[in-house]
């Protein structure tokens, strides 16, 4: 196995990076630190801890719903965000950072309202869409947003 044959995926539960044969990603594949699988079809919760991890560590694009509790349209959005991820994982990891929790990471990004929905590819931002979406849009949004 080359490394050109593989692609960095890093673990939503221990936020280790795992070498994983590219034609294996579609696969279940587990973790080799934690045993848990690397694809859950649902969000990952982003923390100061771990969101450098999938965001810049990971060769899988991120796509992060910057919400709060507090905010009548994220929690109206959440339910969208979540079946997104059943469409789009394992080609782009979902995650969700609460920017009440997370104060440091919401200002490295400026999010200035919320929802906001930005997507990460090896670091950077590609693509950034503030207000609630169906889930519809957003796969829609990911997919015209992502290179190649």
């Amino acid at each position: 196995m080359t490394v050109e044959n593989t692609m960095i995926v890093i673990c939503p539960a221990c936020a280790t990076a795992n070498r994983v044969p590219k034609d294996k990603v579609r696969a279940s594949g587990k973790c080799g630190r934690c045993g848990s699988l690397l694809f859950l079809k649902e969000p990952v919760v982003l923390t100061a801890a771990n969101f450098d991890a999938h965001a810049a560590k990971s060769d899988v694009p991120l796509l992060v719903d910057f919400w709060a509790a507090w905010c009548g349209p994220c929690r109206q959005m959440a339910p969208a965000f979540s079946a997104a991820a059943g469409l789009l994982e394992p080609d782009v990891r979902l995650g969700k950072l609460d920017t009440q929790a997370e104060q440091a990471v919401a200002d490295r990004y400026d999010i200035r309202s919320i929802p906001t929905l930005m997507l990460f590819a090896k670091g950077r931002e590609i693509a950034r869409q503030s207000g609630a979406m169906p889930s519809t849009a957003i796969v829609a949004w990911v997919r015209k947003a992502l290179p190649g």
